[in-house]
C-alpha cells in the first residue's frame, strides 16, 4: 500500500458514520484470531479461519480490518491490556515494576505465538499508550525520559529474554518426552566425567554449587528480577528508594517523611 493511501488502523473508524449497524466488531474478530493463535499458532489465525470461527464470510472481514498487519496490530495491543497497571505509579517504584514485569511473563507465558510478532515498529494502539504512560511514569520523577527508556528497555529484555527461554524449554520437554530433570540424569555420566577431568573448574562449580538451576522456573524468574531492579536502583537517585526495599534493608528513615535517605555509600564515606 503506498504511503499516501496509509491510514493507522487507530484512525480508522470502526462503524461508518451513516448505514446499518455492522453485523460483527473489531474486539469481536481480534478474540477470535487470539483463541485460533493460542490454540494453533499465529500462523493459523487466517481471516479465512477466523470467519468461520464466527460466522462471516472471509471477504466481509476486510471492511473491519483491512489488512493482516492490521489484524496482529489489534492483537498485539489487546493481549498488552491484560498486564495489569491500575494504580501505578504506586509510589514504590521497586513494587511497581515487579508487579508490571510479573504480568507481561504472565501474558507470554498464555499467548507464546506473542514472541513471534515483529514489535521494533510499534503502532500506539490503546492499551499500549496506556502501558507506556502508567509503567514509564513509575520513574518519570527520577530519571530523564532517556534513561527512563533505556531502563524500560533492560526490563523488558530481561523479562521476555527470560520467558522465550522457558517457552523454548517448554516446547523441547514436549518435543522429546523428556523433563529438564530426566535430560540431567540421562547425561550424568558425561557431566560427572567432565567434573572429575578437573579441566573445568567454573562448570564444576556450577554442578557442586551453584543452586539457582535447581529453583523453579518461577523462583528463577524473580531472583534475575531483584537483579534487574538492583541495577535499576543504582541508576536512581536516593530519593527513589522504594519502602519495601528499604524495610528488607533494615534501614530507618531519618528525619520527617519527605527528607530523603542517602545510599550506604554516601553514609560511608560520611562515616570516614
Amino acid at each position: 500500500m503506498a504511503d499516501a493511501e496509509y491510514v493507522n488502523i487507530w484512525m480508522r473508524p470502526e462503524r461508518p458514520a451513516r448505514g446499518p449497524k455492522p453485523t460483527y466488531s473489531r474486539a469481536q474478530i481480534t478474540e477470535a484470531a487470539i483463541r485460533i493463535a493460542d490454540a494453533e499458532g499465529l500462523e493459523a489465525a487466517t481471516m479465512r479461519r477466523i470467519a468461520a470461527e464466527i460466522g462471516a464470510g472471509a471477504m466481509s472481514l476486510y471492511r473491519y480490518v483491512p489488512s493482516r498487519d492490521n489484524l496482529v496490530e489489534l492483537m498485539a495491543d489487546r493481549l498488552q491490556g491484560e498486564i495489569d497497571v491500575t494504580g501505578m505509579p504506586s509510589g514504590d517504584w521497586r513494587a511497581d515494576l515487579t508487579r508490571y514485569a510479573d504480568g507481561l511473563r504472565a501474558m507470554w507465558l498464555r499467548h507464546p505465538w506473542i514472541g513471534t510478532v515483529q514489535r521494533s515498529l510499534p503502532s500506539f494502539g490503546p492499551n499500549q499508550l496506556l502501558l507506556i504512560e502508567r509503567l514509564m511514569g513509575v520513574l518519570d520523577a527520577f530519571v530523564s525520559i532517556d534513561e527512563n527508556l533505556g531502563l524500560m528497555a533492560i526490563l523488558n529484555g530481561y523479562v521476555e529474554g527470560t520467558v522465550r527461554e522457558e517457552i523454548s524449554s517448554t516446547k523441547e520437554v514436549r518435543r522429546n518426552g523428556l523433563s529438564e530433570s530426566e535430560w540431567m540424569a540421562r547425561n550424568y555420566p558425561y557431566i560427572e566425567q567432565l567434573v572429575k577431568s578437573g579441566e573445568y573448574p567454573i562448570f564444576t562449580k556450577i554442578v557442586m554449587e551453584a543452586r539457582q538451576p535447581h529453583l523453579s522456573r518461577d523462583d528463577q524468574f524473580r531472583y534475575g528480577l531483584q537483579r534487574v531492579l538492583d541495577c535499576i536502583a543504582a541508576a536512581l537517585p536516593s530519593t527513589a528508594e522504594s519502602p519495601m526495599q528499604a524495610h528488607r534493608e533494615g534501614r530507618e528513615e531519618q528525619g520527617g517523611p519527605g527528607q530523603a535517605r542517602s545510599r550506604p555509600s554516601e553514609r560511608a564515606s560520611r562515616a570516614e
